[in-house]
């Protein structure tokens, strides 16, 4: 049986001992009561712990909040504060008996997850961190760290320790105020879309910065608080901590080094060597524990001296999922679970709280702003990056649970300062939302189409790539494209990756890696194959440029970083992965949901022409030879802008030698009904005027464009132009069904809005309607050819007015012809039938 032993030394609360036979339970049918025990004691904490912390991320996902903020306020909701007042919840989930066991967990999880943040972090980052970095973070420190020394005498003199000497107390508040917690502020800057600009490479660069001065500062605080009256020994703590990081960095790591040349190039590690390293951790934490620092440390530079490569990347995904994702958060409930906002008695005291956020905040963000000064940035830009530096999280929850451990740390001057970090980390987001928004140059561009670019000019193309199995089509399409001396294509090269809570994930941003090095992650390993397969092409090509990036984003923002990145680089043409993927059988399985919503918001906000590719092979799964490039395409044209668009495309490609393209023109027949009649829409309304207005400079311009392309292209053997007279849907798709089945592309206009008799139908049944009805049709599993396709949609916001159609070097319509048309639609105009509402 447990037995409580209160002892009479002042310092001490109380002594818990119970015997070591209580961890398992018999089971409830021989009476036992299973939270009696440890070990299910243990499970439905941490079950709790998890599942709170799960909601409140959930809860708090909209405002954009960290998930630190939501695991520091789940403990901070099951402790003392919230839930912990009712007594019989704190006795019977979290008693006393069970905080050695529950914190032991948790700083086993700590080292481990402090361990991968040394194996992600590349000292080289620092290294190259220039001196304008280096200035704007320290400068980002001292104010904070003097705002928290002032702190600590007011807060001194009616709490705290009266042992532990000012100095130690001065250090551990003025250490939580000024540090940075760089995998929070990856997360933040990932989100607000700022990882990849100016603000956001110098913010990373501090924090990097900031994160190596704050351990150096934990470490003394730690040595200090542990021998607090006697400095001999604070110093033996220092001078043997040195010892620790030297052995480690010239011992260490040449063995680690040797063990990794020792295994052979594509092999896995040996179970020995990867459970000789996670031995290593545990040593390292005991050793450093043992001399006087935090056991944190010792993982931390343990992780550090781990060689990037290989062997990070298996450490990162054997431990990363489960330590992060399970046992970390214990440590931050535990740090809400010592949090009692109740110890904040007095109005003074909350005054005091008030004050010291809007000072440190304040003070950090002073600082930053006058190094940015000095550097000539922008004002804006200096407030930023000092809000930014104000993110808190790991380190300063183990500086504070260290100094309340030591009784550096009252409860209340505890629960102030964790207060002050979930304050002042959750309104960084939405301070930084309103009063920046980076100055975006919006230069002003006509050619957002392909039918609009100039036929000897540089044609820029993004292309979007989800996962390496994308990539051969994609080439071979480009290629395809017939890139030549007087028209060069430019390709910007997008991986797309999901934004995770996970600290590797951020590093393919900002980690600038040198070639050769191996990938620190599976998902930069991926982005390293797609890399290298389009500069591999780009080396074999002629007249084509390649410029790779990554974007990490969450899906439902995913569009933004595309269409902000179209618009920046002038693109004229984004071409995205179909959603779905060719089985063995030749069916069509969806990937990942998520790409769907991505091509839909695309296709919505572009600020140019889109394609979406439905991959089914083109010429196989390896890229051919310039020289060997053979492909049959086929353009289906109805009318209109997406299908002048796609028709463009198609009439760039065909002047490739290797290349036979046919147009199957669609011609409605006598007995096709007309739209307006089908639709049942009234033909004295107004608005007709400009429907019928409309329909007819489409319908000019559509014919202009099939004029020109014949006209340009009759004597070409390779080019063959087929017009089919149809009355319906379903005669529609009898002739499309019955083109020839050597086809290996199909490029069609995405039609959207278009209501047409001869696609009468298509849509009732339509599985994806961002293909449009046709794109539809060819996609679909039970279509009999298995043939890819490019469905086309022309930038939306360009009208017909503005589609490109009067310029010398463009296919279309000269100014003459284009102004007898504006003529008509004067015309009809003019008729009296009242005023005319133009529709959206």
């Amino acid at each position: 049986m447990a037995s409580v032993t209160t002892t009479s030394n002042a310092s001490e609360d109380s002594i818990v001992c119970y015997a070591p036979t209580m961890i398992t339970t018999n089971g409830i049918w021989q009476g036992d009561n299973p939270l009696d025990y440890s070990l299910p004691l243990f499970i439905l904490q941490l079950t709790l712990v998890v599942v709170v912390t799960r909601l409140l991320v959930f809860i708090l996902k909209p405002f954009r909040q960290p998930r630190v903020i939501s695991e520091i306020m789940g403990g901070i909701i099951l402790g003392p504060s919230v839930i912990g007042r009712n007594s019989k919840f704190a006795n019977t989930i979290f008693p006393l008996r069970s905080v050695m066991v529950l914190e032991t967990m948790a700083n086993i999880g700590l080292l481990y997850f402090l361990f991968l943040v040394g194996v992600e972090m590349d000292i080289s980052v620092i290294r190259r961190t220039g001196k304008k970095s280096l200035s704007i973070a320290i400068a980002g420190m001292i104010l904070p760290f003097i705002i928290g020394a002032s702190f600590s005498f007011l807060v001194h003199q009616t709490g705290g320790n009266d042992s532990m000497s000012q100095g130690t107390f001065i250090l551990f508040l003025g250490v939580s105020l000024a540090v940075t917690s760089f995998p929070v502020l990856a997360r933040i800057l990932a989100e607000l879309k700022l990882i990849n600009s100016e603000i956001g490479k110098i913010a990373m660069s501090c924090a990097l910065v900031n994160d190596m001065c704050a351990w150096v500062l934990l470490a003394l605080a730690i040595a200090l608080a542990e021998n607090g009256t006697t400095s001999l020994a604070s110093l033996w703590v220092i001078l043997s901590s040195i010892g620790f990081v030297i052995f480690c960095f010239f011992i260490v790591r040449p063995a680690i080094s040797w063990l990794v040349r020792k295994t052979p190039e594509g092999e896995t590690f040996s179970e020995f060597s990867i459970c000789l390293v996670l031995t290593g951790v545990m040593i390292s934490g005991f050793i450093t524990d043992a001399i006087g620092t935090h056991s944190v440390f010792g993982a931390f530079v343990f992780g550090l001296v781990i060689p990037n490569g290989p062997l990070g990347v298996t450490l990162i995904e054997k431990l990363e999922d489960f330590v992060s994702g399970l046992l970390l958060p214990l440590f931050f409930a535990i740090s809400g679970l010592k949090t009692d906002v109740g110890a904040i008695k007095t109005a003074a005291t909350w005054g005091y709280l008030m004050l010291v956020i809007f000072l440190s905040c304040a003070g950090k963000v002073i600082g930053t702003l006058l190094a940015c000064v000095y550097y000539q940035m922008p004002p804006r830009e200096g407030v930023t990056l000092g809000l930014l530096m104000n993110t808190k999280g790991l380190v300063e929850m183990i500086v504070l649970n260290v100094g309340k451990d030591q009784k550096v740390l009252d409860e209340e001057s505890f629960a102030i300062m964790v207060i002050v970090a979930v304050a002042m980390t959750g309104v960084i987001t939405p301070i930084v939302t309103t009063i920046y928004r980076p100055a975006r140059r919006f230069i002003p561009y006509k050619r957002r189409t392909v039918q609009r670019s100039k036929p000897y000019g540089e044609l820029r193309v993004l292309v979007c790539i989800h996962t390496p199995r994308n990539v051969p089509t994609i080439i071979n399409l480009l290629e395809a494209t017939y890139p030549t001396k007087r028209s060069p294509i430019c390709v910007y090269v997008l991986h797309l990756v999901e934004l995770t809570g996970r600290a590797s994930a951020m590093l393919i941003v900002h980690n600038t890696r040198k070639s050769g090095r191996p990938a620190l992650n599976r998902t930069q390993a991926q982005s390293d194959h797609i890399i290298n397969a389009f500069e591999n092409y780009e080396q074999h090509a002629d007249c084509v440029s390649i410029q790779p990036l990554t974007a990490i984003s969450p899906y439902s923002t995913m569009h933004e970083d595309i269409c902000n990145l179209a618009e920046d680089k002038r693109v004229a043409f984004i071409i995205i992965p179909f959603h779905k993927q060719q089985t063995v059988d030749g069916g069509m399985e969806a990937m990942n949901p998520a790409f769907r919503m991505v091509n839909q918001n695309v296709l919505a906000n572009s600020p140019c022409s889109v394609g979406i590719l439905v991959d089914r092979g083109l010429n196989g799964s390896t890229r051919l030879a310039a020289s060997q490039i053979s492909h049959h395409i086929a353009v289906i044209f109805f009318g209109g802008p997406d299908d002048r668009e796609a028709l463009s495309y198609a009439w760039r490609m065909c002047a490739h030698p290797g290349i036979s393209l046919t147009v199957m023109h669609f011609v409605p027949g006598e007995d096709a009904a007309e739209p307006a009649a089908q639709s049942n829409v009234d033909l004295n309304d107004p608005r007709m005027l400009t429907v019928e207005t409309d329909d007819l400079l489409e319908k000019q311009l559509d014919e202009e464009l099939i004029k020109e392309f014949r006209m340009k292209n009759a004597g070409d053997e390779s080019i063959l132009y087929i017009e089919k007279v149809v009355n319906n849907g379903e005669e529609t798709v009898a002739a499309i069904r019955s083109m020839d089945s050597i086809h290996d592309l199909f490029i069609v206009g995405r039609g959207q809005g278009m209501i047409s008799p001869l696609t009468a139908g298509l849509t009732d049944w339509s599985e994806c309607p961002e293909l449009g009805a046709i794109g539809d049709l060819l996609a679909s599993s039970d279509f009999a050819a298995t043939v890819s396709v490019l469905v086309v949609q022309q930038y939306v916001g360009m009208g017909p007015q503005d589609a490109g159609l009067g310029t010398p070097d463009s296919p279309g319509l000269q100014d003459e012809q284009y102004s007898h048309i504006q003529q008509m639609s004067h015309q009809h105009h003019q008729q009296p039938k009242g005023q005319v509402v133009f529709s959206p």
